[in-house]
């Protein structure tokens, strides 16, 4: 009896200690059939561990202590695999599907070197993997992926507390961004118009596999870039259990669940509510943000030749402001007198499928997005006196997208075509002061239109596989104007390389053109009388002609060191008719970009040289660090080459986690930009009393347009996670520290008129100037945050 009381004992002391194990399983298929490989090698990279797929492709590999692994996977006739970073919990079966690509048929010895920086075999250069623990350790950007990019080479941002991306002197409206193929134009919430930039990304990354960024050699069957491509890849739902993930974070709360909907099907879901606008509140900020997001996802594999993938994410923002505060000091006081209060939703949703033929496969992507926007300000933000800004919008996008992609043994090739039906619509009221006049601009617009393209690329290797080559040719049209109409007049050829000098020593070289068309709120612009005044300009499509050259050093597979220098030329960039001024330099602010009348005559470039460094050992080092000397020029109204708002010149990073057990980890980010331009105040003109009503801010002089450069930032964040283990649960607390020694002044000194004793604006010159007075801004924060995951 005793006996038999030890051997229970025991045993249910092994079934404890194997529950707080995980466990990985997955299956692997043909890429190009969808069959299941039977008998493939899969080990966890950089162990011992590992198992074989059985007939049906499937696999599992039991016993693995918590913790990210990447898969690698071997089978004779196929390219050698290695997967995305893969997070194993105690007690649970993580999921992992994946696909191997036809490679070396024949039985000699091949010697496959398996990078930490793999690329898809569609990409020569210019393209960097962004795995998941990369995004979630990031140090200052609590899973925020907008500020994770800001860690690799020619990205710089505007300021801090905004989520603008410029790319290589590119700005913030130059960017395309997919999530699991469905193209999502809004990624930030609060976000510009017509832009990108926002204050807190939409994206939850929780539940993201990795992220691809592309800063040149854009793939062929992406329309509209010229700075950047972003491609989020969802993870997939596990295929065993559900899975749970509570946190709370530096400005929000969230809840995202993934798991198995029958035989077939998996699915993800996420929402997420901020709480800012309570502790804006007890801070007595002036202004007091809310917002709202879902994200989802849904895959069934109907068969093994068949898939189809539903994706969508939405959001609901809210910008009130902090009307409650008791005698506002000055700044307070600037911003309560001139931002207004805004609502803005959208949503993106679509449909993704694939069928998987024999050395080929199809993909139809069906979607729509929409966005609304409105905003409006009263005078003494009281809504019974008179408005002196209204605005509301919305833009409608319903897209389709085909591709068929063959592959032989050496070449791919791929072909796509794209529709689009638009739909912009805006009601605009807003005084401006014109001529010593204030004319109040009251306007209705509503436009519609169809967009059109297609693309060819191939891929092919050559030279016993040392070289690769891509090419790829596009063109895009749509019925808005006559010109534009033209597809050959937007032909879009690019062609990029990489040529391996030694095994470890890579050239790259890539040239290309590229196609975007000018933002909603530009082509829709009508005047006071009605007229579509920028159809009637003969707006154009902008064209950026882009080189780069570049040579990568890997002495082993977990460091790597790049160098690239690009140069890229711009032509047709809208130019406001009203201060002469480039579209090019502008977007980096909240509200509406595009809004007014322009001629497509714009000229820029931009050029530098980037230096990068990544380094990945095993699961305990991760370092990023690069280097980025640039520049980033427009013509003015004389045709001189001035600096664009993005120009900083220098841009360093650096950043490394380290994790010294499963339990504790810590990181550091370190930033520097070079001081940025600015265009000065014009507060001669500023100081006439009915000019500053109009707006209640100063004017800029844009006779001096980014004459006057702000001081260099430098910003240090680190952050500290500690995690505590159960059968079934983690629970993860963290300390981040952002902002830390922020120096940078983005912003010039609030200029606001003085008060008298009866709190009224001070006038002068018998009542027809304000006296103004000049704010200094601060300077520098030091902002702690303390977040909370639970998983189980």
């Amino acid at each position: 009896m005793k006996r038999l009381l030890q051997l229970s004992f025991l045993s249910f002391l092994s079934s404890v200690l194997l529950a707080n194990n995980g466990a990985i399983k997955g299956k692997i298929a043909d890429e190009t059939t969808g069959e299941p490989l039977p008998y493939v090698n899969v080990v966890l990279a950089g162990t011992n561990i590992g198992a074989t797929t059985d007939i049906n492709g499937t696999f599992i590999i039991n016993d693995i202590e918590e913790g990210n692994y990447k898969i690698k996977a071997s089978f004779i006739g196929y390219t050698e695999f290695e997967s995305d970073i893969i997070e194993v919990k105690n007690g649970i079966t993580s999921n992992a599907n994946f696909y191997l690509s036809p490679g070396q048929t024949d039985l000699e010895e091949v010697v496959i070197r398996i990078s930490n920086f793999e690329r898809p075999e569609e990409v020569a250069h210019s393209m960097q993997k962004i795995s998941i623990d990369e995004i979630r350790s990031n140090p200052g950007a609590n899973g925020d992926i907008s500020k994770v990019i800001q860690s690799f080479p020619g990205v710089s941002s505007g300021a801090s507390f905004r989520n603008d991306i410029m790319v290589r002197g590119g700005g913030p409206a130059e960017n395309i961004f997919y999530l699991d193929e469905i193209e999502v134009p809004t990624i930030n919430h609060f976000q510009t118009q017509g832009a990108s930039g926002g204050t807190n990304s939409m994206i939850n990354s929780d539940q993201l596999a990795s992220v691809d960024f592309y800063s040149g050699a854009f793939p062929a069957d992406k329309p509209n870039a010229l700075s950047s491509v972003f491609n989020f890849n969802l993870q997939n739902g596990n295929s065993i259990k559900p899975k749970f993930r509570f946190s709370v974070g530096a400005s929000e709360v969230g809840l995202a669940v993934d798991g198995p909907a029958g035989k077939k099907s998996d699915y993800l879901f996420s929402i997420r509510r901020s709480y800012l606008q309570f502790l804006f509140s007890a801070l007595e900020l002036p202004f007091l943000p809310t917002f709202n997001d879902y994200q989802f996802k849904w895959r069934t594999r109907i068969n093994e030749r068949n898939e189809i993938k539903i994706i969508s994410i939405g959001a609901y923002d809210q910008f009130r402001l902090n009307k409650g505060i008791d005698e506002p000091d000055p700044e307070q006081e600037y911003f309560l007198n001139f931002v207004p209060e805004s609502n803005q939703w959208n949503y993106a949703i679509g449909g993704v499928y694939k069928h998987y033929g024999k050395n080929s496969f199809q993909t139809i992507v069906l979607s729509r997005n929409m966005l609304d926007y409105s905003s409006v300000k009263y005078q003494n933000n009281d809504i019974s006196q008179a408005r002196t800004f209204d605005y509301n919008s919305q833009e409608i996008e319903n897209k389709l997208r085909l591709e068929h992609t063959e592959i032989f043994k050496t070449i791919q090739y791929t072909i796509s075509l794209n529709t689009e039906y638009v739909q912009y619509h805006a009601k605009s009221y807003n005084p401006i002061f014109i001529n010593g006049n204030v004319v109040e601009f009251n306007s209705s617009t509503k436009i519609d239109f169809f967009k059109w393209g297609g693309s060819f690329s191939f891929v092919q290797n050559l030279f016993n596989d040392r070289m690769k080559l891509v090419f790829g040719i596009r063109t895009d049209a749509n019925n808005y104007t006559k010109k534009m109409s033209n597809a050959m007049n937007q032909i879009s050829p690019r062609i990029s390389a990489r040529y391996n000098i030694q095994s470890n020593v890579t050239l790259t070289a890539s040239l290309g053109r590229y196609f975007r068309l000018p933002s909603y709120t530009t082509l829709g612009h009508r005047d006071t009388e009605g007229f579509l005044v920028n159809k009637n300009e003969d707006i154009d499509y902008i064209k950026s002609d882009q080189a780069i050259l570049g040579i990568e050093y890997q002495p082993t597979e977990n460091v790597i060191f790049s160098v690239e220098g690009f140069f890229k030329k711009y032509n047709n960039y809208p130019v406001s008719l009203l201060d002469s001024v480039s579209l090019a330099t502008k977007g980096g602010d909240f509200g509406v970009y595009g809004v007014g009348p322009v001629i497509s005559n714009g000229e820029g470039r931009a050029f530098g040289v980037e230096i990068l460094n990544r380094t990945k050992i095993s699961n305990k080092l991760n370092i990023t660090a690069s280097y980025t000397f640039y520049r980033s020029q427009m013509k003015d109204k004389n045709g001189t080459f001035i600096s664009t708002n993005w120009d900083n010149r220098h841009l360093v990073s650096i950043t490394s986690t380290y994790n010294f057990n499963k339990s504790w980890s810590v990181g550091a980010k370190w930033r520097y930009a070079g001081g940025s331009p600015y265009t000065p105040y014009d507060l001669e003109f500023s100081a006439i009393k009915e000019a500053w009503d109009t707006q209640n801010e100063p004017f800029k002089d844009w006779s001096r347009v980014n004459s006057k450069r702000f001081k260099a930032f430098h910003q240090l964040d680190i952050r500290i996670d500690k995690r505590f283990f159960f059968k079934k649960w983690m629970v993860n607390l963290y300390l981040d520290i952002q902002n830390a020694y922020n120096f940078k002044s983005q912003e010039q000194d609030l200029i606001l008129p003085e008060k008298d004793i009866n709190g009224n604006n001070t006038l002068l010159e018998n009542g027809s100037k304000y006296k103004l007075q000049s704010i200094p801004t601060s300077t520098g924060t030091i902002i702690p945050t303390f977040g909370i995951i639970i998983e189980f």
